[in-house]
């Protein structure tokens, strides 16, 4: 089964048509950019994926859930198997590193504090970042502060990461370590949808191009 699949997918945000005809499919470890001028609909489709949006017409499946007829309750299991990263980390400053990655673990449901504690130190294993287990997150860099933020979007083990604009806030370099951890992540079969406006980590790092415009996501072969 694919990971996300969206056929004849019509998509409204406060009652205004947004996003029309909207058929795709992501598999297991793909990676997808998703470009587009701001308005163009990136974020109404981010929504939808994870069911803050309705779907209006069409069929629409993300992680093993039907999001035309998923109920309420549901929503909160879906969104266990997604993971998110964000531009600007959001992060809880006034913790360490061991008790952000904690506090997402006790939110959705986890108990054992055996168990959490070797989950979270297998996701700073996988990004690189074990070191850091009791800093303060206030003492990292923005690198190391994504990184955190990327370990914190795979507690969960999801099968799709949402990314939106990860590197917007990184100076260039950074941002190739992360866009390579990224890389590293599809290699293990984690798909990733990254909304981005940095062009030159895209043309950097090469992956499959998605672009929204017209009210329409289409793929593109290159910018």
């Amino acid at each position: 089964m694919s990971v996300l699949s969206f056929e004849n997918v019509h998509i409204s945000q406060e009652g205004i048509p947004t996003l029309t005809d909207i058929s795709l499919t992501v598999e297991a470890g793909e990676f997808y950019y998703l470009i587009g001028k701001s308005g163009s609909g990136k974020s109404t489709f981010f929504k939808s994926i994870f069911g803050e949006l309705v779907i209006d017409s069409g069929a629409a499946q993300v992680a093993g859930y039907d999001l035309v007829t998923i109920k309420n309750q549901d929503i909160p299991y879906l969104r266990r198997k997604l993971g998110f990263v964000f531009q600007d980390f959001q992060l809880l400053t006034d913790r360490n590193v061991e008790r952000n990655l904690a506090f997402v673990l006790e939110a959705t449901g986890h108990k054992d504090q055996t168990e959490i504690k070797t989950r979270i130190e297998a996701v700073l294993e996988q990004v690189g970042m074990s070191n850091a287990i009791h800093k303060r997150v206030h003492k990292l860099s923005g690198g190391e502060q994504q990184r955190i933020a990327i370990a914190r979007a795979l507690l969960n083990n999801p099968v799709l990461i949402l990314a939106d604009e990860p590197t917007g806030h990184l100076d260039p370099e950074v941002s190739i370590e992360i866009m390579d951890l990224f890389k590293q992540l599809t290699l293990q079969g984690t798909s990733i949808i990254m909304a981005s406006h940095d062009y030159h980590t895209i043309q950097r790092v090469p992956g499959k191009i998605l672009k929204c415009e017209g009210g329409n996501i289409v793929p593109v072969n290159s910018l």
